[in-house]
């Protein structure tokens, strides 16, 4: 009697590892919860800072993730290559997410200037093709929540600062005004449309000091052992448990597991993508001197900036 009071004496004192304190909270948690998926994005800007990486898994999922959960679709305004159909493809649970986001790209600072003073154009453009369209003519023009799936859910703009930070035809002072207009306007956007606009930015400096001060929201995501953390203001990563008590990893895998967890739940039927072999329509040379291949399929290649600067 007394070697068993012992034992369990012991067994209360002795200390928790980190680990094993947060296994105990995810057994506790329902699966089918966010704490056990990503954070959901709030309306106005949030920057996500990826430690060590461009993070574009992390930033795709947390996109895809949204798309989940909102109807309408996503406007992305891409820089050094982030909006990678492949990437997209693999970890997308359904195709269908693909065809709702639409992509500009923009090669230099005046055609990332341009993408995104043209955007309000490509959404009027995107909600007339919708609303005449004979599969979506008959759908309700919102749901019980007032979410409407013609007008944006989402704005995407990943390492805004890159084309402006390495166009050699502006010198210091223009850089950092046109950049801080693109900046203007995004958050104008986030808050005439009341959605949410998703930023990231290529280095953590005095150029991008902007980029944090203009963000309503911030959220980090640090490299562990145990895979990605992502640190918000309301959401903490705790573990990401598999059945043979081992943990996920930042694979495709990973990100596509999760994100199959969080169609489950909103009721979307999870379709195996082939892998995509779009038509080119071009390339493009990342900051990184990467040659970049542009295609129109499966993302909807929406608007062009075709002007030059403003």
């Amino acid at each position: 009697m007394g070697e068993h009071s012992t034992s369990n004496r012991l067994a209360v004192d002795q200390p928790t590892r980190g680990a094993d304190h947060n296994r105990s909270l995810a057994d506790q948690a329902d699966p089918a919860t966010d704490e056990m998926l990503l954070p959901s994005l709030d309306d106005g800007v949030t920057l996500l800072d990826v430690e060590g990486s461009r993070g574009v898994p992390i930033l795709q999922s947390l996109v895809l993730n949204h798309l989940l959960l909102h109807d309408g679709p996503a406007f992305w305004v891409d820089a050094n290559g982030h909006a990678t159909t492949p990437t997209l493809a693999q970890i997308a649970p359904s195709r269908r997410l693909l065809d709702r986001i639409h992509v500009a790209r923009g090669f230099t600072a005046y055609q990332h200037y341009g993408a995104v003073c043209d955007l309000p154009t490509a959404v009027n453009q995107s909600i007339r093709e919708s609303t005449t369209n004979d599969t979506v003519r008959d759908r309700q023009p919102a749901d019980s929540d007032g979410e409407s799936p013609y007008t944006p859910s989402l704005i995407v703009a990943p390492a805004v600062d890159v084309e402006y930070r390495a166009d050699d035809t502006l010198g210091d002072r223009h850089a950092d005004t046109l950049q801080a207009r693109t900046l203007t306007r995004l958050a104008t956007y986030a808050d005439g449309y009341d959605i949410p606009v998703l930023v990231t930015r290529s280095e953590r400096d005095e150029f991008t000091e902007s980029v944090a001060t203009v963000a309503d929201h911030h959220l980090e995501c640090k490299q562990t052992r145990m895979g990605p953390r992502i640190l918000g203001e309301d959401f903490e990563t705790l573990v990401y448990p598999v059945d043979d008590g081992a943990y996920y990893q930042t694979t495709f895998a990973y990100w596509r597991q999760l994100l199959e967890a969080r169609a489950a739940q909103v009721g979307v039927e999870p379709t195996t993508p082939s892998t995509p072999t779009p038509d080119s329509v071009g390339s493009g040379v990342t900051v990184d001197g990467e040659s970049v291949a542009v295609g129109t399929d499966p993302l909807l290649d929406a608007w062009t900036a075709s002007a030059g600067g403003r």
